[in-house]
């Protein structure tokens, strides 16, 4: 019960800044062969271009003044990196970034220049992204983000079922697509719920 009031109020911090349409009917040959409808929620409309700024949007926002004026940290190779930048240039705060030496140009650019936050490079590995990012955190005071294990990112990206829910009332299942556990995380929650 406590993660469904935690998913509801993501839902409410985020919904005046993240794009909820993006639904898409496809016919993937099934339908007229096994009744089957398979709808796809579209997450590149987001303001980055990707699902992630539904959990950074609401980790920035759920954050309470004093400690997100000293601005937030976390470690990505692109896509919560960009989230993250760009939720934090929302809220007015700034934002530290580590991200792996080899991280696409454009990933850095749109992180640097376009969300105006901080790149700290690091080696390619995990253990050098969370011991920079650990670093950052005691030099900045900055509130740490995880990418996928954080309960407010959690809370965040279950808003897509919620969603989705809303949209297709009558759905079987939700098929979700896992990297680093977030989105299915939340998803999951709000499908048990």
């Amino acid at each position: 019960f406590f993660r469904w009031l935690v998913l509801l109020s993501g839902a409410h911090r985020v919904s005046d800044v993240v794009a909820t349409g993006g639904l898409q009917l496809a016919d993937l040959g099934l339908a007229g062969l096994h009744g089957l409808s398979f709808f796809f929620k579209c997450e590149l409309f987001q303001r980055t271009g990707a699902f992630k700024f539904r959990g950074a949007m609401n980790a920035v926002l759920a954050t309470p003044t004093e400690a997100a004026a000293r601005g937030f940290v976390t470690h990505s190779s692109g896509n919560h990196a960009a989230a993250l930048a760009c939720a934090a240039k929302t809220r007015g705060v700034h934002a530290h970034v580590v991200m792996p030496s080899n991280a696409p140009a454009c990933k850095r650019r749109a992180v640097e220049e376009t969300y105006g936050a901080t790149i700290h490079s690091c080696a390619p590995t995990n253990e050098a992204r969370e011991a920079a990012a650990a670093e950052v955190v005691a030099e900045t005071g900055g509130v740490f983000v995880h990418p996928s294990n954080d309960p407010r990112v959690i809370a965040g990206q279950g808003t897509i079922a919620l969603e989705l829910f809303d949209q297709v009332p009558e759905l079987d299942a939700i098929i979700v697509p896992i990297g680093g556990g977030g989105l299915i995380s939340g998803i999951a929650i709000a499908a048990k719920a």
